[in-house]
């Protein structure tokens, strides 16, 4: 009866394997990780992408500039500012990232990015990938590293979210094999398993941490999340020194709340989509996704980024001037560490800490009742300048 529509639905799904094929071989010719000290100049991209984008990223990569100004004359380190993320241009091409972009991104070591918007139903624009998702596939970012502190609730937590497989690999690549039944498909690879999990355990190996959790839905999605597991575990044993455990995407999302268990939480893995989940739930302990940043890590590029979106209303409504820029401010403390300016990120750090909770001279409103991203940018800076 239906011969035709599953034939069809066959050939796209033999297409999706061969591209996810050809991954998992480009994925076992790969070197190791970049090393930075070895590097004549670390060129940073700044992309400010769309919305409220432009206008934090530009704050964040001013106060980048003022902490390496002696690293920029010495020609150490060089800004290269990259337009042309804009939804507008990517709608206009129907590509998540125009190839002009792409190429420049390509000629950086580490990438400072804006919020980019990603075309949802209902929305005037045609249905672009995510420009984030594309990144994250074009340059490899297989390790999206978030970190949540709270001291004062005893709250430390490093999530090691899969980046590139799962829920999001194939997302606009699903089937309509009829008017009535739609197929979406969860990619998962040994490759891509083994990476982002011993990157969590040699995080905690590194960083002193003593126990790594796996997030998963393995007890119902028994194929993938089971391999996602099963290879936890097997990595586990080469970490003596760690406690493992598991808990489900569902009960994870509780204990979180749980004022008594959470503590308990250090360093967390987990596949694409209960990754995105819980560290949004695990932002608002610190204050929102408004004031958490993120890093996307691979072997040959890093790109760091706020965890928000790109909030076109408020740039429909003349505030984007007042939007709050600690988000990406705290992706470029990140960077700064990733790439061995460690000293320089501890006191971005301690600014943030001042600015946002001790002394707290300004108030970001997202409205004209409170400072706008440039005053802001300027008492982080003026702080750092007096310690």
């Amino acid at each position: 009866m239906y011969e035709k529509e599953i034939e069809s639905a066959k050939e796209q799904f033999g297409k999706l394997l061969e591209k996810q094929l050809k991954r998992v071989e480009a994925m076992k010719a790969q070197g190791d990780f970049i090393d930075y000290s070895k590097l004549d100049k670390i060129v940073i991209g700044v992309c400010g992408g769309d919305g409220i984008g432009p206008r934090i990223t530009h704050e964040a990569a001013r106060i980048i500039e003022f902490l390496l100004k002696d690293e920029i004359k010495k020609g150490k380190v060089e800004l290269k500012y990259i337009d042309g993320l804009t939804i507008e241009r990517r709608a206009e091409l129907l590509k998540a990232i125009p190839d002009d972009v792409l190429a420049e991104l390509k000629t950086c070591h580490v990438i400072l990015k804006g919020p980019t918007t990603t075309p949802r139903k209902g929305d005037p624009w045609p249905n672009v990938e995510s420009a984030n998702v594309a990144m994250r596939k074009e340059l490899d970012l297989f390790a999206n590293v978030r970190p949540v502190r709270i001291p004062e609730q005893g709250i430390d937590w490093t999530f090691y979210r899969e980046n590139t497989e799962g829920g999001y690999a194939a997302g606009k690549e699903g089937v309509n094999v009829t008017e009535d039944l739609g197929i979406d498909f969860t990619v998962v690879t040994s490759q891509g398993c083994d990476r982002i999990i011993k990157a969590a355990f040699e995080f905690a190996k590194a960083n002193g941490k003593t126990r790594v959790t796996a997030v998963t839905k393995a007890n119902i999605i028994k194929t993938t999340d089971g391999k996602f597991l099963d290879t936890f575990y097997r990595i586990a044993k080469d970490y003596p020194g760690i406690t493992c455990d598991d808990w489900y995407i569902d009960i994870m999302t509780a204990k979180l709340v749980d004022e008594k268990r959470r503590r308990d939480f250090q360093v967390v893995v987990l596949p694409n989509l209960y990754g995105d989940i819980i560290t949004d739930e695990a932002a608002e302990f610190q204050g929102g996704v408004g004031t958490a940043g993120s890093a996307n890590i691979g072997k040959r590029y890093a790109m760091f980024e706020a965890i928000h979106g790109s909030a076109p209303r408020m740039v429909a409504e003349g505030r984007d001037i007042y939007a709050d820029p600690c988000s990406v401010i705290r992706a470029a403390a990140m960077l700064l560490a990733h790439i061995g300016y460690n000293k320089e990120a501890d006191k971005l750090y301690k600014a943030l800490d001042i600015c946002t909770i001790t002394e707290k001279k300004l108030v970001m409103t997202g409205r004209d009742t409170g400072a706008t991203s440039e005053e802001f940018a300027n008492y982080i800076m003026d702080t750092i300048s007096k310690m």
